[in-house]
């Protein structure tokens, strides 16, 4: 492996990566603390460059917090694009190659067809403006960079649906649930697999690419998966977008289409019911 550094190291996709190099005894890469590589802050970021020379980046930091956004969109974009873009101009300083993650919800969801790469992007909220910024700002600073937009992110850690409904079910009789959004659940640790095999493949063929788990669900066809594999009894009821108000809109329709990504890389992706059944069963 090369020299790479994690940055968002705490997060979600951070503690993923690094069980998935733990288990596999890859050496060379990197997870700061934040503390310590404050993407805002490009004093540290520049340590953290000195410190560790690294040959590649994987920026899995973000503001997540979908709805909270809504109120807190200065703080949103600091992450979501100024951070990004930090990491970027040292990436470029550095001659390193940069892992940018991001998401659907970049995209209006008013189709019926996965979406491509390339279709418009028309995001309809602070998170997914902030995350379409981030692109952007990636793009026009570097040419070595691999963006990844990835959808409805669970696994093991963090705080994400399948532990809240796992939570809830324990709790409650009857659950209700939007069933006219559809996407597809992707398992966090089939992800940073797929970005660790990018970049052992170090092939060059640089740009943006859509990675999920194989399949289309909603959100209460999610919820019905998890009670049913993990034995949980409870009543899950679906229910339309309108009836469960928000404070962010989210795309109805975000299933991406993942041809480009398995074709360049040669990757065969996990279906999402499969990998589900995998991290129910660490839970």
């Amino acid at each position: 492996m090369s020299n790479i550094v994690v940055f968002g190291a705490s997060g979600q996709l951070g503690q993923c990566l690094k069980t998935v190099v733990e288990a596999r005894g890859i050496v060379g890469i990197h997870f700061p603390p934040e503390s310590e590589a404050n993407i805002l802050d490009p004093v540290a970021l520049g340590k953290i460059f000195d410190t560790y020379k690294p040959d590649w980046c994987i920026n899995c930091a973000a503001y997540t917090a979908v709805d909270k956004a809504e109120d807190e969109i200065e703080k949103a974009r600091a992450i979501n694009k100024t951070g990004a873009e930090n990491i970027a101009v040292l990436c470029k300083e550095q001659n390193a190659i940069l892992v940018h993650t991001s998401t659907d919800f970049i995209f209006k969801g008013g189709q019926s067809s996965p979406l491509l790469e390339d279709d418009v992007a028309e995001p309809l909220s602070v998170y997914g403006l902030t995350k379409l910024e981030g692109e952007i700002a990636v793009e026009q600073v570097l040419e070595k960079y691999y963006t990844i937009r990835t959808s409805w992110l669970y696994s093991e850690y963090g705080y994400n649906f399948v532990k809240t409904m796992l939570r809830l079910g324990a709790e409650r009789d009857e659950l209700k649930i939007v069933a006219d959004q559809v996407g597809t659940p992707t398992y966090a640790m089939d992800l940073a697999d797929c970005i660790l095999h990018i970049i052992t493949m170090n092939n060059g063929a640089y740009g943006t690419y859509h990675y999920s788990n194989e399949g289309v669900a909603s959100w209460y066809d999610f919820a019905k998966a998890i009670f049913d594999i993990a034995g949980t009894k409870v009543k899950v009821l679906p229910i339309r977008t309108s009836e469960y108000p928000a404070k962010a809109v989210r795309p109805a329709y975000s299933v991406m289409d993942k041809s480009k990504i398995k074709r360049t890389f040669n990757i065969e992706i996990p279906y999402w019911r499969d990998s589900l059944i995998t991290c129910i069963s660490k839970l």
